[in-house]
């Protein structure tokens, strides 16, 4: 990967890496939780950018990848209000936004606010609301009762060498931000990427964020056998096609 660039934001930089195209908008990239920018999905839609003569910016969330500030401190709101400064301050002109994992519910509060800046979303395993819904709702008992009364437990990863750290901090600051209740006031094109055979964000979830939102303009597509992380070569395949052509309505 090119060396990323730093945005400074309160005590902290952000790490980003920005390939500048020749037409109108671009495209951005968010991240799932505990993921980075050097990810496959990020990495071939970079990849597709240098091809076609996009515009894409690509970023890592406070504590996450090469960005500053550590994981254990991070919550959905700064999370949000990382995404916000990166459009704001990096992108020019109307937005695809092309979430993937928490990156659903990060575009999803994007969106709301700035919705003058995005021309359509592409969700991939969109996970909204995940903090309560598909973690504290299922915590055991003992993880929960150590989040309150110690402030943390650490949760076993198939995706990484170690646990990772979840806190009281993200737990109450991620009920701030739940969307799924709708409607979500989101009136721009939106394309879902989903497996069905995800074991973390099951495909019903992604159902609930279709109907929760405003737009009529939405399409889905399920991968029977598709898991969580969507990556093989025709999931890449897929994706590509999906957010060129997510570009080609709104440019």
């Amino acid at each position: 990967m090119t060396q990323p660039e730093r945005l400074p934001r309160d005590g902290y930089d952000l790490a980003y890496c920005r390939r500048k195209g020749g037409r109108p908008g671009g495209v951005l990239w968010l991240g799932g939780f505990m993921s980075d920018m050097t990810g496959t999905k990020a990495t071939a839609l970079d990849a597709w950018a240098a091809e076609t003569g996009e515009t894409f910016l690509r970023f890592d969330y406070f504590g996450h990848g090469a960005s500053g500030g550590a994981f254990v401190d991070g919550t959905i709101s700064r999370w949000r209000d990382d995404a916000v400064a990166v459009l704001d301050r990096l992108t020019e002109g109307p937005q695809v936004l092309v979430g993937s994992s928490m990156g659903g519910w990060i575009a999803t509060l994007l969106a709301l606010a700035r919705p003058e800046r995005v021309s359509g979303i592409v969700y991939i395993a969109p996970a909204p609301d995940f903090t309560e819904e598909l973690m504290w709702k299922n915590l055991p008992e003992p993880a929960r009762r150590q989040i309150l009364e110690e402030g943390v437990w650490h949760r076993p990863s198939e995706y990484d060498d170690g646990p990772y750290p979840i806190t009281r901090a993200l737990i109450e600051d991620g009920r701030r931000h739940l969307v799924l209740g709708g409607p979500i006031a989101i009136d721009c094109p939106v394309a879902v990427l989903q497996g069905m055979a995800d074991p973390d964000v099951p495909w019903a979830h992604a159902m609930r964020l279709v109907a929760a939102l405003r737009t009529q303009d939405v399409t889905v597509t399920l991968t029977k056998s598709g898991d969580h992380r969507l990556s093989g070569e025709a999931d890449l395949a897929r994706l590509i096609a999906t957010v060129a052509a997510m570009r080609a309505r709104t440019v």
